[in-house]
């Protein structure tokens, strides 16, 4: 198909891994990597946030809104330009391209991540909250053992949107020749010259592979989570 198949085959490896073994890993292996490491790196930090946009005590609750709407104002590409050029001034060290990307995707995620829990934790009836703080469970414990486990749980299909997204986001990263699956296709192209459109079509199509089969996968988690939602209310409106 207009030599879209000559393509895959003759470059299709350093698209998927870049140079390895014999170089760096790079590739669709390495957008992978940046999402996901990403998303697990900013997931405490999220949580932390949430926990804080919900709180009743205002210094505590303001700093953390004006960090999360912060991050959310920024492009991602206006933050891993300032990780690239802040982070070595703060740590007095260089760092590499991956690392910087990796840095300005965890800034990224916590504040929508965290907007994303916060939701989850208000979603909670307040009538749990109240009942185990009347058997004398404190702040902390409730949290920990009422609220975030249940939020966390109902938060699934939506950490995994974060996911998708962040693996589009990774894109960017060929801005600071960060060798992911975007930049990759930029060196295939360079070498082909005659073939932009088979090429950014092969790369356009392995995003759209990717991010479709994530997003039937949180349909489909999204249903069973309803499902148990619904199977522990029956029990109580029979009662």
């Amino acid at each position: 198909m207009f030599g879209i198949f000559d393509i895959l085959k003759t470059y299709g490896l350093q698209l998927l891994i870049g140079e390895f073994p014999h170089g760096p890993l790079g590739g669709l292996s390495l957008t992978l990597i940046l999402a996901v490491a990403g998303l697990v790196c900013a997931f405490p930090l999220a949580v932390l946030f949430g926990i804080a946009r919900t709180s009743s005590i205002r210094w505590i609750a303001l700093p953390s809104a004006a960090i999360v709407h912060t991050l959310r104002g920024l492009p991602v590409l206006m933050l891993i330009f300032w990780a690239y050029f802040i982070v070595p001034l703060l740590t007095g060290k260089s760092i590499s391209g991956t690392t910087t990307v990796i840095c300005a995707l965890v800034a990224y995620e916590t504040a929508f991540l965290g907007e994303v829990i916060k939701a989850g934790i208000q979603a909670i009836p307040k009538g749990q909250v109240e009942a185990a703080r009347s058997l004398g469970m404190g702040y902390f414990r409730t949290l920990s053992d009422i609220v975030l486990p249940q939020a966390l749980f109902n938060m699934i299909p939506s950490i995994l949107n974060q996911l998708i997204s962040l693996i589009k986001n990774t894109s960017l990263a060929y801005i600071i020749s960060v060798n992911e699956l975007t930049y990759s296709a930029y060196q295939v192209n360079a070498q082909l010259l005659t073939k932009p459109f088979q090429v950014y079509f092969i790369l356009a199509m392995t995003y759209f592979v990717i991010c479709y089969s994530l997003s039937t996968a949180v349909g489909k988690i999204e249903k069973k989570i309803t499902k148990k939602r619904q199977l522990r209310i029956q029990p109580r409106a029979m009662s």
